[in-house]
């Protein structure tokens, strides 16, 4: 007996040890890498990557934060004398900080924020937030809040002074739009048009219930269904007559005497729900207008002009085409403007006249159209027509409204054209098999725009953009960012001085100043990758490839682990997103992304490839090749570039291929892995619209194609058919994991729930993960969902995953 105890006692003991060799021989080695790197641990890893320019109201200086892995720095940059000065003293500040607030402070942790400087151009305004709770909010039984410190700053003194509360410069209250002349705010409240004087608007800064308040309503005709200061955008319906003031979405004539907006009748437009079930204390119903492909049920958008001297309504006569839709152009703020308390949003025009533009329902009729103030109705100056859908940019108007320039992709590729007011054509500003992204600025006194483009120079990835210059004759067209990076630049007001960040997803960030002909002025600054390459951090690699017509250059990334062995052989991810707004590729450098290089970690090859029918910013051929086959059109572009880069390089195996997708890569990832299911094994669909039929009206009319019809009785009709998901899931054969956020408004999780009801009448198995209380996005569960990637697939690509219940985060 005593011996079969100490047998059973060793026997456990022995179970004990290696119950305990197994937990530790768990952790993956792919996990542990993956770990290395996850959204808490990059956050202290890599910091800033762009200069952001906030140029002086006077001259040409401006100042920049950037925060690098010794604390945020803050400089003053002065074109002129080519030089980049701190602005802070920060080991000074913190000390001087630490005596007024009574907080420590040490230089690289200051905690400076709403930094803005004044017209003179040497004085500073900040704030610092104390530990501490205002006393004023405890004597009141408020919300708790900490106390906040105002400071002016003297720069060229560094003198450092303690501001009353009474000098605190006055919040900006973001449902006022305030008139060029500075004298009259308009605003929304309970769906209908308001005014107040600028003395009122002082008064809501201090006390937005103070009953001395004189407002006037302009509008009593508001509702939810057809409302002022209702964006096209989804919105919870519920709560939009709720007594709160709101931003109107209008523009004002450059006089201050007119005020022009568009309101949208969604009357017969029909609702849609989702459920949050997180809720507290009970689940919650949030309703919201959506109109589907197809449906007759549409938005009708009605243009209003306000004359602010006697607070009249005028509606201006737009019909041309049933269920069109109005764009008004407005003129973009100037740099200067941009720490300003107020912004004018001011018309594309002078006093007397505005622009805007008219599309039908198909997208292939525009119409650049102005109106005339006494008139009853626009007037179309310049009709652009297609027999697919069309695109469209600002319109910039010269002073005087004599002329404006015109964006538009008439013969092919996306050019900039000059006519004069009346719609005549006076010359074409720029040509070629090259793509004009957009104006960014006219310096009226030499007629020379400034804009970005790409696909011009030879030899480059076309999707690398660049910015130029060009007369408005078209003469002079000369390139100003020079090198083979992509460029994102900000120009000043007065044209002389350039920002330019560039980069590429395999080089550091960094930023120059160049002058308006394209000449270095200084380098500005260079990202930190310090910590970031100390963790193990390796660039991804560029490559090209042929689309499936053996004929159309595709452009990718490809991206590593970081501990990448050349002698092992990893299967392959595609992330993909179908466009055809944008494409699944990153040109600039951006931070890692739980989708491409992080998942990479884990122990694969991930890559992210253009196709035919995707990014804008190449041919119209290009970009519209897909119109009428939205499911289908990219999936063999796809499964071509992996299987040139298999054959390419040794460490891909092409028996093991996933797919990955999020949104329309969602939708894209089922398709891919129903119509090709012995190439992909394992697919993970994030938030597909899998139903184009119920996903919104004008992203799948838009890019899929609707078409208008006259019936015998002279009515005009939609009809839209689209491929599903759902009619091919019977085809599937690998393993897929469908995931969705309950409360997602965008693509309403009925698109997932279709597939699911299509896969269990099939008789196929598969995974789901529903995210409670996420949007179209995963927000907090971002992390979660990334982990949940990695197991699926880890198990189906290589076999084997971590299946603790505890999943690491951190």
């Amino acid at each position: 007996m005593k011996k079969r105890m100490l047998f059973v006692a060793l026997l456990a003991g022995t179970l004990s040890l290696y119950s305990g060799k197994t937990a530790a021989q768990e952790r993956l080695p792919e996990y542990l890498q993956a770990e290395k790197f996850t959204q808490e641990k990059l956050d202290h890893m890599l910091f800033s990557t762009m200069v952001d320019p906030h140029w002086f109201q006077k001259g040409n200086n401006f100042w920049f934060e950037y925060k690098t892995s010794e604390g945020t720095f803050w400089y003053v940059v002065n074109p002129a004398s080519h030089s980049k000065k701190l602005l802070f003293d920060r080991d000074r500040l913190a000390a001087e900080l630490t005596e007024i607030v009574h907080d420590p402070f040490e230089a690289r942790h200051l905690p400076v924020r709403n930094l803005k400087a004044k017209e003179d151009g040497r004085t500073f305004t900040f704030e610092v937030v104390s530990s501490q709770e205002d006393k004023l909010n405890k004597d009141e039984k408020k919300r708790k809040e900490k106390k906040v410190f105002y400071f002016s700053y003297d720069y060229p003194t560094q003198k450092l002074t303690l501001l009353d509360d009474d000098a605190k410069e006055p919040e900006r209250l973001s449902w006022a739009s305030v008139s060029p002349d500075g004298k009259t705010v308009v605003y929304a409240k309970d769906c209908n048009l308001y005014r107040m004087s600028i003395e009122d608007y002082r008064k809501a800064q201090k006390d937005e219930k103070d009953s001395t308040i004189v407002e006037i309503q302009l509008t009593k005709d508001g509702t939810p269904d057809f409302g002022y200061g209702i964006p096209r955008s989804i919105l919870n319906t519920d709560t939009l007559c709720n007594g709160k003031r709101r931003r109107a979405w209008g523009y004002w004539s450059p006089d201050s005497r007119h005020y022009v907006t568009v309101v949208s009748d969604d009357s017969k437009v029909k609702n849609l729900w989702v459920i949050n079930s997180i809720a507290e204390p009970r689940p919650t119903l949030e309703t919201y207008k959506y109109q589907m492909p197809g449906e007759m049920t549409s938005p009708v958008d009605h243009l209003y002009l306000f004359d602010m001297t006697d607070n009249s309504r005028k509606e201006i006569k737009v019909a041309a085409w049933k269920d069109q839709t109005l764009g008004l152009e407005y003129k973009p703020y100037e740099q200067k403007q941009r720490d300003a308390e107020f912004i004018p949003m001011v018309w594309q025009g002078d006093n007397n006249r505005f622009f805007l533009t008219r599309s039908s329902r198909d997208l292939h009729r525009i119409d650049v159209c102005t109106y005339t103030i006494g008139e009853d109705s626009i007037v179309p100056v310049v009709k652009e027509r297609m027999n697919t859908y069309q695109e469209t940019r600002p319109i910039f108007v010269f002073k005087g409204g004599k002329e404006f320039i015109q964006w538009s992709e008439r013969d092919g590729w996306a050019h900039l054209y000059l006519y004069d007011d009346k719609g005549n054509l006076k010359n074409r500003i720029t040509e070629g098999p090259w793509h004009v992204e957009q104006v960014l600025k006219v310096d009226e006194a030499t007629r020379t725009i400034y804009f970005t483009a790409n696909g011009r120079e030879k030899g480059e990835n076309p999707y690398y953009e660049h910015l130029y210059k060009v007369k408005a004759d078209g003469s002079g067209l000369q390139l100003l960012t020079k090198g083979e990076y992509f460029h994102q630049v900000e120009v000043d007001d007065d044209a002389r001085y350039i920002v330019d960040n560039y980069s590429r997803v395999n080089t550091v960030p960094c930023a120059d100043l160049i002058d308006s002909n394209g000449k270095k002025v200084m380098t500005i600054q260079e990202s930190d990758f310090s910590q970031l390459k100390a963790a193990g951090y390796q660039f991804p690699e560029l490559f090209t490839v042929k689309a499936a017509d053996g004929v159309t250059d595709l452009y990718g990334v490809m991206y590593k682990p970081y501990n990448f062995d050349s002698t092992k052989v990893y299967p392959i991810i595609d992330y993909v997103y179908p466009g055809p707004q944008v494409e699944a590729v990153y040109y600039p450098f951006t931070r890692m992304s739980v989708r491409t290089d992080r998942l990479a970690q884990a122990g694969f090859i991930v890559i992210s490839v253009g196709q035919r029918g995707g990014h804008p910013s190449r041919s119209k051929w290009y970009h519209n090749y897909g119109y009428g086959n939205m499911r289908d059109y990219p999936l063999a572009d796809h499964k071509a570039a992996v299987e040139q880069l298999a054959a390419r390089y040794k460490f891909i195996d092409i028996n093991r291929v996933g797919i990955h997708g999020h949104s329309g890569g969602g939708f894209m990832s089922t398709a891919a892995i129903c119509q090709y299911p012995d190439f992909y094994k394992a697919a993970v669909s994030c938030a597909g619209n899998h139903d184009n039929r119920i996903y919104n009206r004008w992203w799948s009319e838009t890019h899929h194609g609707v078409k208008e019809e006259v019936t015998e009785k002279g009515d005009t009709v939609f009809s839209y058919k689209i491929a599903t998901n759902p009619e091919i899931v019977k085809q599937l054969r690998g393993h897929l994991m469908l995931v969705h956020g309950d409360i997602d408004n965008n693509v309403h999780p009925g698109n997932t729930i279709r597939v699911v009801n299509a896969l269990i009448r099939a008789n196929k198995r598969f995974e789901m993960l529903i995210l409670p209380g996420q949007r179209h996005g995963f927000g907090d569960m971002n992390e979660y969902f990334y982990w949940r990637l990695v197991d699926f697939f880890s198990e189906y690509l290589k076999g084997k995953k971590e299946d603790t219940v505890d999943i690491p985060q951190r």
